[in-house]
């Protein structure tokens, strides 16, 4: 039944000035019509066991790949700063005994007659107290041995990469003097250098440390053969003369050269009056090679005109995994690991003029 609608109107009345309104009125009952309500299906939102599995995955993968990043990072700048350590601690000690040896001088002194220079075949480092197979009293310019401690490791042989060939590591000992000015009295001064491949101490565990020996004495007071007889027996526990610079050496060579460049061994030959004499021994004493080295001893008016030093310094992290090792006879576990980590030593070369040199030695 469809409502009827009045309509009226609403004249304005009298006295006002409004305009007349018109109204629309609903007659009748009010048809409700009702409202059905369909309500949509209840949705929840979530993960699936398969999609946490995969996503777990995808961010493993994620995080080792970072984890990778990060190591190689962190294995770069660690290799970076033992290269620093290396090199910095290498050309230390080079500049060193570049800054000793260029300084050599002949002492001129003659021989001591009444004990001439008779070493032994090879060396023995001081600190085993071999002082009886000295000549001692003997004014030594220049003296270069190797070290042939039976008591000690091996020479420390490492085989290289991809070849077949291996490369047999050297310790020589050597000394040389020198005359300086010091407190404005002339003096003369010894410097000496030795690598001990095992402390024979109980409170150390250091290996293949290199010492540096020092003494003076004046020129007017004393001979500077007192200096190469402290340098032959004092131990290298006496502090006043022996210093402690460096571990891991394991090469440490020395050359000697004449003025025209040729290496001064057991077998020298120089030129005299123009013509070549088999060694004619220009203040010289050469001891049977060992090692492919033979020990050099200059004394007079004889120094090398120039010196090339080796050093073979190993790297910090091999050397300390190496000092918890023992290494004691036959088995000798550092020298044992030592020899399969050729790549981590570093090797340090360098020729050395001899500014004092006296070429009419070699004339």
């Amino acid at each position: 039944m469809r409502p009827e609608i009045k309509v009226t109107s609403d004249q304005p009345s009298p006295g006002f000035g409004t305009a007349g309104e018109w109204r629309v009125t609903r007659i009748g009952s009010r048809v409700v019509y009702p409202v059905t309500r369909h309500p949509s299906p209840v949705t929840r939102s979530g993960f699936t066991l398969v999609e946490m599995l995969v996503t777990l995955a995808l961010l493993s993968l994620i995080v080792l790949a970072l984890m990778t990043v990060f190591n190689s990072t962190q294995k770069a700048f660690r290799a970076s700063l033992t290269q620093t350590d290396i090199l910095e601690s290498g050309r230390l000690a080079m500049g060193l005994i570049t800054s000793d040896l260029e300084a050599m001088t002949p002492s001129s002194s003659p021989v001591n007659t009444n004990n001439p220079p008779n070493p032994p075949t090879y060396w023995y480092p001081p600190y085993i107290g071999y002082t009886g197979l000295y000549k001692t009293n003997n004014n030594f310019n220049f003296y270069a041995v190797v070290a042939n401690n039976f008591t000690a490791p091996p020479p420390l042989i490492q085989p290289l990469t991809a070849s077949s060939q291996s490369r047999t590591n050297v310790l020589e000992s050597f000394y040389s003097l020198s005359r300086q000015n010091i407190g404005g009295s002339p003096t003369w001064v010894g410097t000496g250098y030795t690598v001990v491949p095992v402390r024979p101490s109980p409170d150390t565990n250091d290996i293949y440390a290199l010492y540096r020996f020092y003494a003076t004495t004046n020129v007017q007071a004393a001979s500077p053969a007192s200096l190469y007889n402290a340098f032959i027996s004092v131990p290298l526990t006496n502090s006043a003369y022996w210093s402690h610079l460096m571990d891991g050496v394991v090469d440490l060579t020395v050359r000697a050269y004449d003025p025209n460049g040729l290496e001064m061994t057991n077998t020298y030959e120089y030129n005299y009056n123009g013509s070549t004499n088999t060694f004619i021994n220009p203040n010289t004493l050469f001891l049977t090679p060992y090692l492919g080295l033979a020990g050099f001893y200059a004394y007079s008016n004889t120094v090398p005109a120039s010196v090339e030093v080796e050093l073979g310094v190993l790297e910090d992290t091999v050397l300390q995994h190496a000092e918890g090792l023992p290494n004691l006879p036959p088995a000798y576990a550092q020298t044992a690991y030592l020899s399969a980590h050729v790549g981590q030593v570093h090797l340090f070369r360098q020729r050395v003029m001899i500014r004092n040199v006296d070429l009419t030695a070699y004339q």
